[in-house]
C-alpha cells in the first residue's frame, strides 16, 4: 500500500489486550505462516476429528462445479454430458428428458452444455483430484478395478477432503487475522463459534461439491494478505494481492465486492497525497493500482475464457436471474424464516455487532469490513433468489466467514473489556456453546428434511423438534451416516425430490 511521507503520517496507538497490539501482530505475520500455537493445534485437532463427517457426494449445484474438474481431467475438454446424466435425480429434473437425453434447452448457441457454475472450485480441487487420478491409474495398472472416470469413490473422497481442508484453512486464517486485534482466546472462541455456529459446516462437510467452503478460504486468504500488507504495501505485494483477488472471484463472482478493501485504501491514499500536493506519491499509488488490476485480470482469466467457450462471450456469465437494485429485500435477507441470515444463524448477529465495536481498536479496519458487509448485504437483497432456494441459512454469506470471525472476536473482546474477565468468559463460552448446539440441531433437521430445505419454515415446529425430535433421532441417524451412508443419502435424495415436486405444485410439504 502507499506509504505516506513523514509529513502525512498520523500516529495512532491501537494497543490490543494483554500487550498484544495491532502493530505487534501486523509485523512478522507472513513469516510465521506455518508455525502453530496451542490454539491453532486445537483447531487442527478438531479438523482431524471432524474429517469423518465429510460426505463424498456430488449433488445439486455441486454437479456443475465438479463437472469443470472432472471433464478437463478425464475427457480433456469441457463436455459435461456425463456429469449431467450421472447427476442426482433432483438435478436431472428439467435437464434430462424421459428418453435419457439432455433437453434442447441445456445447450448454448456454441453447442456446449449450459454450465454457468464458477470454475474456481475446480481449480482449487485440482491438486487433490490429480493425485487421486494418478493413484487410480497406478492401482488399475497393478490389477485393480476402480473406474478412472472421475465419478468413482477415490475422486469423490479427494474432492470432499479438499473442500474440508480449504474450509479449515479458511477458519485458521480467520483466527490468525482476528488475533491481530484481540486476545488469542477470543479469536479462538470466535473461530469455533463461526465454524460450528454458521452455515459453514453444511458446505464444508455435508455438501462439499458446492463452492462455498473453497470460496470462504479464498476470501480469507485475500483479506488476511490485505490486512498484513496494508500499512506498507510494495508493488510486488500489490501484484500478489491482485492474483489472490482474481482467484477469489473465480470461486464466487459476488466475491468481487471484497475488492472494496484495497479500493478504500487507495482512495484514502489519493486523498492524503493530493491534499498535501504530493503528486509523485499519488502517481506511484496509481501505478500500484494498475499492477493490481492487471494481476486481478490475469487471475480471473480462467473464468473469462470458460465463459467465452460456453456462451461465446467473455462477459456472458450464464445467469438469467434478475437484480432489483432499487428495492433490496434487506429485512427478508436478514430475518426471514426463508433462510434469513440472522434468523437461521443468530451467532452472526454478534459478529455484526462486533464489527461496530472494533472501531475502538482499529477504525480503518472496522470501517472497511463493515463497508464490505453492507455492500454484500445490499447486493444479496437485490438478487432475485436471495434466499438461496435450497440452502441452509443464507449460504451466499459463507464467503464472508473471515469477516464474521473477526467481528465475533471483536464482540468477545468488548465483553471482556466491560465485564470482569471471568464473567465475560463464562458468558462468551456458554453463549457460544448454546448457539453452536442450536445450529447443529437445526442442521440435523434440515439435512433429514424435518424442516423444508426450500421456502419458509415454521420456527415453532423447528423449536419443538430441537428438544423433542433431534435428541431421540440424532444418535440413530449418525450411526447410519457413518455405517450406512449410501442408503441414508438415497433416502435423503428421495425426500428432496418429493419436496421439490410438492414445492413446485404448491402442495404442502409432507
Amino acid at each position: 500500500m502507499w506509504r505516506p511521507p513523514p509529513g502525512l503520517r498520523h500516529h495512532r496507538s491501537d494497543s490490543g489486550p494483554q500487550g498484544l497490539g495491532r502493530q505487534q501482530h501486523a509485523t512478522g505475520e507472513t513469516g510465521g505462516l506455518f508455525k502453530l500455537t496451542k490454539y491453532e493445534a486445537v483447531l487442527t485437532l478438531l479438523f482431524v476429528l471432524t474429517l469423518p463427517l465429510s460426505n463424498p457426494w456430488i449433488r445439486g449445484d455441486g454437479v456443475g462445479y465438479y463437472a469443470w474438474a472432472r471433464s478437463i481431467l478425464i475427457e480433456h475438454r469441457p463436455d459435461f454430458t456425463q456429469d449431467w446424466l450421472a447427476a442426482n435425480e433432483s438435478f436431472r429434473m428439467g435437464r434430462v428428458g424421459t428418453n435419457g437425453h439432455l433437453t434442447a434447452d441445456q445447450y448454448t448457441p456454441t453447442g456446449h452444455i449450459d454450465n454457468h457454475f464458477a470454475v474456481g472450485p475446480a481449480i482449487l480441487w485440482s491438486p487433490f483430484l490429480v493425485a487421486a487420478h494418478a493413484g487410480v491409474l497406478l492401482y488399475d495398472h497393478a490389477g485393480g478395478r476402480v473406474p478412472a472416470d472421475g465419478f468413482s469413490r477415490p475422486y469423490r473422497v479427494a474432492m470432499a477432503f479438499g473442500t474440508a481442508f480449504y474450509g479449515f484453512l479458511g477458519v485458521l486464517i480467520s483466527f490468525r487475522l482476528g488475533r491481530r486485534w484481540v486476545s488469542e482466546r477470543w479469536a479462538f472462541l470466535a473461530s469455533l463459534g463461526i465454524w460450528f455456529g454458521s452455515s459453514l459446516p453444511v458446505y464444508m462437510y455435508f455438501n462439499p461439491s458446492w463452492s462455498h467452503a473453497p470460496s470462504a478460504f479464498a476470501v480469507a486468504l485475500f483479506v488476511w494478505y490485505w490486512a498484513a500488507t496494508r500499512s506498507d504495501r510494495k508493488w510486488q505485494q500489490w501484484v500478489l494481492l491482485g492474483l489472490l483477488g482474481g482467484v477469489m472471484m473465480d470461486c464466487y463472482y459476488l466475491n468481487t465486492i471484497l475488492i472494496l478493501l484495497p479500493v478504500i485504501d487507495s482512495v484514502a491514499g489519493y486523498r492524503a497525497a493530493l491534499s498535501a500536493r504530493a503528486r509523485g506519491i499519488a502517481g506511484k499509488l496509481l501505478a500500484s493500482d494498475a499492477l493490481f488490476c492487471l494481476a486481478l485480470l490475469c487471475a480471473f482469466l480462467p473464468t473469462l475464457i470458460t465463459k467465452k467457450i460456453i456462451y461465446g462471450s467473455y462477459l456472458n456469465f450464464g445467469y438469467g436471474e434478475h437484480w432489483f437494485w432499487r428495492s433490496p429485500a434487506l429485512f427478508q435477507v436478514c430475518f426471514s424464516s426463508n433462510h434469513g441470515l440472522f434468523s437461521w444463524t443468530p451467532v452472526l448477529i454478534l459478529s455484526a455487532a462486533g464489527l461496530l465495536l472494533l472501531q475502538e481498536r482499529d477504525r480503518g479496519l472496522a470501517f472497511s469490513l463493515l463497508a464490505v458487509f453492507a455492500v454484500y448485504l445490499y447486493a444479496m437483497g437485490c438478487y432475485q433468489d436471495w434466499n438461496g432456494i435450497s440452502s441452509f441459512g443464507n449460504r451466499f454469506f459463507v464467503s464472508l466467514t473471515v469477516v464474521f470471525v473477526v467481528g465475533l472476536a471483536g464482540f468477545f473482546q468488548w465483553l471482556a473489556d466491560v465485564w470482569q474477565v471471568r464473567r465475560a468468559a463464562i458468558l462468551a463460552w456458554g453463549g457460544t456453546a448454546a448457539l453452536v448446539l442450536w445450529n447443529l440441531g437445526l442442521i440435523f433437521q434440515w439435512g433429514m428434511h424435518l424442516i423444508p430445505d426450500r421456502g419458509s419454515i415454521s420456527w415453532r415446529e423447528a423449536a419443538v423438534n430441537q428438544f423433542a425430535v433431534v435428541p431421540t433421532q440424532a444418535a440413530q441417524s449418525l450411526n447410519s451416516y457413518f455405517l450406512h451412508r449410501h442408503q441414508l443419502m438415497n433416502r435423503i435424495e428421495e425426500k428432496d425430490v418429493n419436496q421439490i415436486k410438492s414445492h413446485n405444485s404448491g402442495a404442502p410439504n409432507e
